[in-house]
């Protein structure tokens, strides 16, 4: 992936080709990528009804588990939307969403609800819901990256302090919500895109030295943060304090053994692990339905990752090849990153588990964010014969 990239980038010196006109075939799903993203959203499905129902009882059905298929079926929608939008609408649009995503967050600042000593949702006048405006901006960041890296030399310095100042301005804003979390997430996210793009090396270190760096700084000033770290490193020293989250997820994946106690038996989401419907909700599926259905979970998104790294590597235009991967690390990145969080290997983050986890505004922007893979694919799957040219074409010369 980051060779034949590097390939293309250092190739934006002689005169480029357009991109290719996108005539997709109404049927031509990737159906790797759809089994995958079906499979977690049926578990998310399941195990939503499952965590939410016995703390409602007296429902017919739990008002969580309503809302997450409403937000399932409008995220099917986005899906179907974003397939039959050509690439070219990202390319053109990347940089006004990441300026709605700026304002986003900065009227979070301002007007957010705040719960727990942060402002990280945005109410929606006349609505009952509120916004996460981390969400979106993270989606549109990521594209107004990839716009830039494929329009300029990835592995010059001009390129890279844009892409920089594209990531901070945001992940500055969502530090001050205060968000850490999601900003390293950005940070993070960025990186890979820039490490694929073909950036020197060099230069990413010096980036990922730096930003170890700040995060230091950040944990040492700020409380809530410093309490994660202690949670994270000496959870049962803290487990009736900041280690009381982590210690409950070791005590679910403790009961669930390898296949688990079966679905609806688990006790830990009965107000004993925070959060069970969302962060931690893979805590659940480990003590329901064991080792096994962590794996099954682990294993969706696994597939995912291939998928998409499959779809970027067949694509011709850089633009749909960072994209692609850009759309792959937006969905599988959080997910590692949750696992790791509830398995004790990270400190808590906040994240949510992508299609599986509640939150509508989680599940409609990762649905955005698989319809725009599926359209690359699609797009790549009208065009068979160009992909096998561009294979075995001889290369040009490097323009000096």
């Amino acid at each position: 992936m980051r060779r034949g990239h590097s390939a293309a980038a250092n190739g934006h010196a002689r005169t480029r080709r357009a991109a290719p006109a996108e005539t997709p075939a109404a049927s031509a799903l990737d159906g790797s990528v759809v089994a995958a993203a079906a499979a977690l959203a049926a578990i998310g499905v399941v195990m939503i009804y499952s965590t939410t129902a016995p703390l409602t009882m007296g429902n017919p059905l739990p008002p969580h588990f309503v809302r997450h298929l409403a937000a399932l079926s409008a995220g099917t929608l986005l899906v179907a939307i974003a397939l039959r939008t050509p690439l070219s609408f990202w390319r053109w649009s990347a940089l006004p969403l990441w300026a709605l995503g700026i304002v986003l967050l900065i009227a979070t600042l301002v007007f957010g609800i705040e719960a727990n000593g942060a402002r990280r949702w945005l109410p929606l006048p006349g609505l009952p819901g509120s916004l996460q405006a981390a969400e979106i901006a993270r989606f549109a960041t990521l594209l107004a990256v990839t716009s830039m890296l494929a329009r300029a030399r990835p592995d010059s310095d001009r390129t890279l302090l844009r892409c920089i100042a594209l990531m901070a301005l945001p992940a500055g804003l969502l530090a001050l919500q205060p968000d850490f979390g999601s900003a390293a997430l950005l940070a993070l996210l960025v990186g890979s895109l820039l490490f694929v793009a073909g950036a020197r090396m060099t230069r990413l270190c010096a980036l990922a030295a730096g930003g170890i760096g700040v995060l230091t700084v950040y944990s040492a000033t700020h409380p809530y943060a410093l309490a994660r770290w202690k949670g994270f490193l000496a959870p049962w020293e803290n487990a009736r304090a900041e280690g009381f989250q982590l210690v409950q997820s070791f005590v679910a994946f403790g009961r669930g053994g390898t296949l688990g106690v079966g679905l609806g038996d688990g006790r830990q989401k009965l107000s004993y692990l925070p959060e069970a419907h969302t962060d931690f909700i893979l805590s659940v599926v480990a003590e329901e339905l064991g080792l096994v259905g962590v794996l099954i979970v682990l294993g969706a998104f696994a597939a995912l990752a291939l998928a998409g790294l499959r779809i970027a590597r067949r694509a011709e235009d850089p633009f749909a090849q960072l994209l692609a991967f850009a759309m792959t690390a937006f969905l599988v990145i959080p997910a590692a990153v949750n696992a790791g969080v509830v398995m004790g290997c990270l400190p808590t983050t906040g994240f949510t588990l992508p299609f599986i986890s509640f939150g509508s505004n989680s599940l409609a922007v990762c649905a955005l964010a698989l319809g725009v893979l599926l359209r690359i694919a699609a797009v790549e799957a009208a065009h068979p014969a160009r992909g096998r040219q561009k294979r075995h074409a001889p290369q040009r010369g490097r323009a000096r």
